[in-house]
C-alpha cells in the first residue's frame, strides 16, 4: 500500500512530467509508487531490459518506494476494458489516496489512450461484483501532470515549489541513456524542463514549479502552505 500513486504512458513520462513533485514527496515523507502502462519499447536504440534498468534507476534517484510496469503494448496503447482492468487491479493492490495521471490534450496517441485508461480505471477499481482482481477500491483525489507533446499553454489548478528537489529531476531524466543521449537531445531536454520550471516557478515566486492540473475544484482546510 502506498499514499501517492503516479501513472505513465511510458517509463520516462513521469519523470519528465513530475519528476521533481515525486521527489519532493518522497522526501516529506510519502510512500510514492509509479506505474507505466508499458515498457516503452520498441525505440530505436532501446531495449526492454535497458528501459527497465533506466526506469528502476530513475525511480531510486526520485525516492520512489516501488515501481510497477505492464505489458500493454507501445505505440499501440488503447483505451479498452480490459486494459482499464488490468490499471484498476494495481490501483487495488496499492491502494493509493492520490493519484496523480497525464493530461489527455497531447500528439502521441499512447498518452492520450493512457490517460483514458488511467481515468477510468479509477473508476472500474471501486466496482463490486467485477472479475478484477483485488477488493474495490476508490482513489479519493486524482490529479493531472504535464507531459504533453504539444506547446501549449497550461492553466494549472496549483504550482508546487520543487526548487530543492529539481536537481533530482533532471538526474532521473538523465537516467534514460538509451532515449535522449544517443540522440544528442539530453542537454536539449534538460535545458527545456529548467526553462519551464523556472517558468512555473516565477508564477509563484520561487526558483523552479511544476504545474498540476485538476478535473475538479481543489479545496484547502487551511492557508499555512501557501507561499
Amino acid at each position: 500500500m502506498v499514499n501517492v500513486l503516479v501513472v505513465g504512458a511510458h517509463p520516462d513520462d513521469i519523470e519528465l512530467g513530475l519528476g521533481a513533485t515525486v521527489a519532493l514527496l518522497a522526501r516529506q515523507g510519502h510512500q510514492v509508487a509509479l506505474l507505466d502502462l508499458t515498457n516503452g519499447e520498441p525505440t530505436p536504440k532501446g531495449d526492454p531490459a535497458t528501459r527497465m534498468e533506466e526506469a528502476a534507476r530513475a525511480a531510486r534517484i526520485l525516492g520512489a518506494a516501488a515501481r510497477v510496469t505492464l505489458d500493454l503494448p507501445n505505440r499501440e496503447l488503447t483505451d479498452t476494458v480490459a486494459a482499464r482492468h488490468m490499471v484498476a487491479a494495481v490501483y487495488r493492490r496499492l491502494r493509493p489516496h492520490l493519484l496523480f495521471i497525464q493530461g489527455e490534450v497531447d500528439a502521441h496517441p499512447d498518452h492520450i489512450d493512457g490517460a483514458k485508461v488511467m481515468n477510468k480505471a479509477r473508476f472500474d477499481a471501486k466496482l463490486t461484483k467485477s472479475a478484477i482482481p483485488g477488493e474495490p477500491w476508490w482513489i479519493p483525489r486524482l490529479l493531472r501532470y504535464h507531459a504533453s507533446h504539444l506547446k501549449l499553454p497550461v492553466t494549472p489548478a496549483f504550482i508546487l515549489d520543487v526548487t530543492d528537489t529539481f536537481a533530482l529531476k533532471l538526474e532521473a531524466v538523465r537516467a534514460y541513456q538509451s532515449q535522449f543521449a544517443w540522440q544528442g537531445r539530453e542537454e536539449w531536454i534538460v535545458q527545456r524542463l529548467t526553462e519551464q520550471a523556472a517558468y512555473f516557478g516565477g508564477l509563484i515566486g520561487t526558483r523552479f514549479g511544476e504545474p498540476v492540473i485538476s478535473d475538479e475544484p481543489v479545496g484547502l482546510t487551511g492557508l499555512r502552505d501557501l507561499v
